[in-house]
């Protein structure tokens, strides 16, 4: 059975189309786009109409730390790897149902904030002992089912973790929860083949850095999968990483995963923040995506992607909210121009060469990258994507007054706070005036998750 929408405006591939008739089929993908069309009894959407963003990043667990790391210590040198102390501690307690019930509520704001599917770069895969689950994918499929619940699509990246630093450095006890030998990765993914595939969602894999694993690691890792699965990886997040690096083997980590490890389409760099001039040229040109979380990197002070130059290069590119202190692509999306311009010292620079504004060419650009980096046909309202929709909020009082020509500028740029009114995921709606149907009961088991990990809190 198809189901027919009219939409006043939406943005599609070449731009701002005026009453539009979408429709799509019984198996959640869009049918046909045709504008300029009369609503012909086709269902009123409500507003102006976007494609959904694709969340490229995400490490779930870490919604329950965001606001818990905010005191620098009596040195005042706070950075990333003290940060990643207090992360630790936190998973100290971690069962796999307030994992669960953890992931199930940053889905539900993922969501309502305009997200319509998500790469779960998923590394805590033992218990806090160290030991494997009876199902060695136990922790996977809490994932998997937070993101059945909430209705949100879902690429699981199980992550390869088995070093501590570059030269196969021993793991710290402190990483065990993460650690796996090849074999031991293995059967993760046979574990999930079968639900991923039940669910509809997409089974990727991700060589955590190279600094948890060997190259014979990765390339292994690389044969468990067909040649189309998505492939996550970290690199360049920290100048620290790329000084080790150099010393570990005379190469920048960029320019040594494009060498030695055939980096293409499929493939997702996370964070890159810290490139040459060469990486710069030699990544846009292999058609990876490089997944930002500018607000994330902003957080945890790993730097500045070179923006400006990556799009000069033609590079693809996305975003995700990677560690969820904020879980909103439009402020991504603002953080990432913004550092540009701080950078720079102009405006405007991300427009990608568009005489359109500026809003709508970042929207369209990330999510065309989020949906290579997730595997989903998704990002773009056309014939053949899943329907993955948002609708905007005309009544928002930030987006009052504008049309196609700055709408999109309004919502990234503007003070709106709540510029989604519905969503939807594969032709069904899971959020409807900016509500989701099953969010009191998601956030008291949230609220039960974190007194179990961090005690009945005040």
């Amino acid at each position: 059975m198809t189901h027919r929408y009219h939409a006043p405006l939406a943005l599609l591939p070449d731009g701002w189309a005026r009453d539009v008739s979408i429709v799509i089929d019984d198996h959640g993908l869009v049918a046909s786009v045709t504008p300029g069309v009369g609503a012909n009894g086709d269902e009123p959407v409500g507003g102006p109409v976007v494609p959904s963003m694709p969340n490229l990043h995400s490490h779930a667990f870490q919604r329950a730390v965001a606001g818990r790391t905010g005191h620098a210590g009596a040195s005042g040198e706070d950075s990333f790897w003290t940060w990643r102390e207090s992360m630790y501690r936190f998973l100290e307690r971690l069962d796999p149902d307030a994992f669960e019930a953890i992931a199930a509520q940053v889905y539900v704001e993922m969501a309502k904030a305009g997200y319509g599917c998500v790469a779960e770069f998923h590394y805590v895969h033992r218990d806090a002992s160290g030991a494997a689950y009876a199902n060695p994918a136990e922790m996977g499929l809490r994932a998997l089912a937070a993101a059945r619940r909430v209705g949100i699509a879902i690429t699981l990246l199980p992550v390869h973790y088995a070093h501590g630093g570059f030269g196969s450095a021993p793991a710290s006890r402190d990483q065990l929860r993460f650690c796996n030998s090849i074999d031991d990765y293995t059967a993760i993914l046979d574990a999930l083949a079968r639900p991923v595939r039940e669910a509809g969602a997409v089974l990727g894999v991700a060589p955590h850095s190279l600094r948890a694993t060997t190259p014979d690691e990765i390339d292994r890792v690389l044969a468990l999968v067909p040649g189309d699965a998505p492939v996550h990886i970290h690199v360049a997040e920290q100048t620290r990483e790329v000084d080790d690096c150099l010393a570990w083997s005379g190469r920048r980590p960029v320019a040594w995963l494009l060498e030695r490890h055939g980096v293409g389409p499929r493939w997702c760099l996370v964070h890159a923040a810290h490139l040459s001039d060469d990486e710069t040229r030699d990544l846009a040109a292999s058609g990876a995506v490089v997944g930002l979380a500018p607000t994330t990197e902003a957080d945890l002070g790993d730097g500045t992607f070179n923006g400006v130059g990556y799009a000069r290069a033609r590079g693809r590119w996305g975003v995700g909210s990677d560690s969820n202190t904020i879980v909103d692509p439009f402020t991504e999306l603002r953080q990432f121009e913004y550092s540009q311009r701080l950078a720079h010292r102009r405006r405007n620079l991300m427009h990608l060469g568009s005489d359109d504004g500026i809003g709508r060419a970042m929207w369209q650009e990330a999510a065309a990258g989020g949906a290579q980096a997730c595997g989903r046909r998704s990002g773009v309202i056309a014939a053949g994507a899943h329907a993955d929709l948002l609708v905007l909020d005309a009544d928002e009082p930030a987006l009052v007054g504008h049309d196609a020509s700055t709408l999109m500028d309004a919502a990234i740029f503007g003070p709106a706070r709540r510029p989604v009114r519905h969503a939807m995921v594969g032709g069904r709606w899971c959020v409807r005036d900016g509500r989701h149907p099953e969010e009191e009961a998601i956030l008291a088991g949230y609220r039960r998750a974190l007194d179990a990990v961090l005690g009945p809190q005040s």
